[in-house]
């Protein structure tokens, strides 16, 4: 079988190099889609006011929870579909694609009708306030209408990256950022459709961006061919998916619910509380994208040297990740600990939210100097298909470790803020710990998705 032209080898050539050209996309591809998922609020706060930020805010919510279970079942099938390019398994590798398309497709469709129907009760369960509500029914019911959109676009990235291209995603989701900042100013600015035209511009730029997925791989001998004949399901490979994405998908949730408890809180500390640790949010969202960048690309590249059996290339790139997430890391703990007011003042000029921001950021910015280790670790960890015990270390330091810490040290002890901050680097040094130990067991070495490498024609 020709190999497809899209398909680029991990297992071979120098390590830091690969690394360094596989990640630099991929982090372009992050900080888009962070200013991406901004745009709404931001063109509907300056043309629509608060209850249109409300609604998008509460709306956007939503669907998030709903992408971030998606993201961890697309981010085991890259891990699978790695791993088997990596082992020359193109049977086990088309069949995985075939899976993960059909049951995303159907997967999309059943969930937009549930969701649709459910809409209401939801936003009434977030106790959406009243003023703000029609504009939060009308964001959530045209956005999950795009819901097929959003999870084939990261279905078709997770495929890329897999193959590992982690160019034409930063491409496609370029072009749709644009789109959407076009039409949000269109729909919203000129025509004053408020968060219903931030939803329908959000929709229209998912599409397009699922669209241009499906046009590149087309016209490049793709191993699925989009024929509705095509759409098949494998239980086998389905079972794999499962196995290895569903851990992610819990985890991913877990995380995100351990940190609106501490939004929950810094609300109770009153409004500059609470306005500061939402700045530091956004603020941190930009600052460990490195280091999510360089762990996910880790995992990428391990996921195709474990299926070739070349452990010690697997464990190279994980050293390579760490050191180039820890020197870019350190430089940004540096700066957040040198200037906390001047970053805080790009937000927010109230001098008590800054005071605020500068005694919360002083604690949490130590998580900056933890990530590099924790998520190469578990990069390294997840590409190798151990999804399970990253998943593991994901909950306990969300759970048994950030949640108790805020509360004991922000709420119990009544350290505020300061203590309040201090969840994030417990909770990353506890998850580190336990990954580590895993490391050195070499536990990791066992290949979890495929057997002996075999090739097949």
């Amino acid at each position: 079988m020709k190999k497809a032209s899209i398909e680029k080898n991990l297992t071979e050539g120098n390590v830091v190099k690969q690394l360094i050209l596989f990640a630099l996309p991929f982090l372009l591809s992050n900080m888009i889609q962070s200013l991406y998922n901004v745009a709404d609020m931001l063109i509907v706060g300056i043309y629509s006011g608060t209850a249109g930020i409300s609604g998008v805010n509460i709306g956007g919510q939503v669907t998030f929870i709903m992408t971030n279970i998606i993201i961890g079942l697309t981010t085991g099938g890259t891990v699978i579909i790695g791993q088997y390019l990596g082992s020359r398994d193109r049977k086990g590798m088309r069949e995985t694609i075939s899976t993960l398309l059909t049951f995303l497709l159907v997967a999309g469709i059943g969930l937009t009708i549930i969701m649709l129907i459910l809409s209401d009760g939801i936003l009434r369960l977030l106790q959406t306030p009243a003023e703000s509500y029609q504009e939060a029914r009308n964001y959530l019911d045209v956005t999950l209408l795009g819901t097929i959109f959003i999870f084939g676009y990261n279905a078709f990235a997770a495929i890329l990256r897999g193959l590992g291209d982690s160019k034409r995603p930063l491409y496609f989701v370029t072009i749709a950022c644009v789109t959407n900042v076009f039409l949000d100013l269109l729909l919203v600015g000129v025509y004053r459709m408020a968060a219903k035209g931030a939803a329908i511009a959000t929709v229209i730029s998912q599409a397009l961006s699922m669209i241009l997925c499906i046009i590149y791989l087309k016209r490049s001998d793709f191993e699925f061919d989009f024929k509705l004949s095509s759409f098949k399901f494998y239980k086998e490979r389905f079972n794999m998916i499962i196995k290895i994405g569903i851990p992610i998908s819990i985890q991913n949730v877990i995380v995100n619910f351990s940190f609106l408890v501490l939004t929950t809180i810094a609300n109770s500390m009153g409004v500059s509380a609470s306005a500061a640790v939402g700045i530091v949010g956004k603020y941190n969202g930009f600052a460990i994208l490195p280091a999510i960048a360089v762990s996910s690309s880790v995992s990428a590249m391990v996921a195709q040297n474990m299926g070739a059996g070349e452990t010690e290339r697997a464990r190279k790139t994980f050293h390579t990740g760490l050191a180039l997430s820890f020197s870019i890391t350190f430089v940004v703990f540096a700066l957040t600990q040198m200037f906390p007011e001047k970053i805080l003042s790009l937000f927010d000029s109230n001098p008590e939210t800054i005071a605020a921001g500068v005694e919360y950021i002083r604690t949490f910015s130590f998580d900056y100097l933890l990530v590099p280790l924790t998520f190469c670790l578990n990069g390294l960890i997840t590409g190798s298909g151990h999804t399970v015990i990253s998943s593991v270390c994901g909950i306990l330091s969300s759970i048994g470790f950030r949640i108790p810490i805020g509360i004991i040290f922000g709420v119990v002890m009544q350290k505020g803020l300061w203590g309040l901050g201090l969840a994030a680097p417990v909770a990353t040094f506890a998850s580190g710990i336990i990954l580590f130990i895993f490391y050195i067991s070499g536990k990791w070495k066992e290949n979890k998705v495929v057997g002996p490498v075999s090739v097949e024609p």
